[in-house]
């Protein structure tokens, strides 16, 4: 990305490793909180800087950053203007009866949606849950064979935002599981990718 001319921000966010153990574990049951706040908290430092343009930021991410992306999207008041989200988590409730690391949404989210004390974070932190706020261009990338974030999850991301008329993509790899392993599809997925960028912020 610093090689096609963009400024890179990449914060060291709740739950990731690298702070210790207390640190790492501040995101589970929080996806939408504090390591939210981390983000823009970055974002809006390194916008300070003479030599950003504020007025055209990007945010792209995979996995709980892609989730991040579908979250962001609908909370970012205004920050960014191009949004890419990779094989994100857009619907928690379906995400729950759909992934194959089950293990992990009980560790991470806390257990079932319909379970009283799990009720609350989920209203709070599942993105499809603040689509009303969508206004900014997002192009939406995932795999067909992805069980641990099933397609139907990047297809109803985008489909909300079409039904909204905000700028957006579906790029699909049907062969793809959570990476794009094929060397030409990695191809596709660069060009699509860095395509959407210069589109809405060069």
């Amino acid at each position: 990305m610093a090689a096609q001319g963009y400024i890179v921000v990449a914060p060291n966010r709740r739950g990731l490793p690298g702070f210790g153990r207390v640190w790492n574990e501040q995101i589970s049951e929080d996806w939408g909180g504090q390591a939210m706040k981390d983000y823009l908290a970055a974002i809006d430092e390194v916008s300070k800087e003479d030599f950003v343009y504020k007025e055209t930021l990007g945010c792209v991410g995979a996995s709980y950053g892609g989730y991040s992306v579908y979250y962001l999207a609908g909370n970012h008041e205004k920050r960014f203007s191009a949004f890419i989200s990779h094989c994100g988590l857009f619907d928690l409730e379906n995400w729950y009866l759909t992934t194959e690391e089950i293990f992990f949404a009980n560790q991470d989210i806390g257990g079932p949606f319909w379970e009283e004390e799990n009720k609350a974070g989920y209203q709070k932190h599942d993105p499809k849950n603040y689509i009303q706020n969508w206004d900014t261009p997002i192009l939406v990338i995932h795999g067909g064979h992805d069980f641990r974030v099933p397609e139907a999850q990047g297809m109803a991301a985008f489909q909300a935002a079409q039904l909204q008329g905000v700028p957006s993509k579906f790029v699909y790899f049907p062969e793809e599981g959570h990476w794009i392993l094929s060397p030409q599809n990695g191809l596709i997925w660069h060009d699509q990718f860095f395509g959407w960028l210069d589109q809405w912020l060069k």
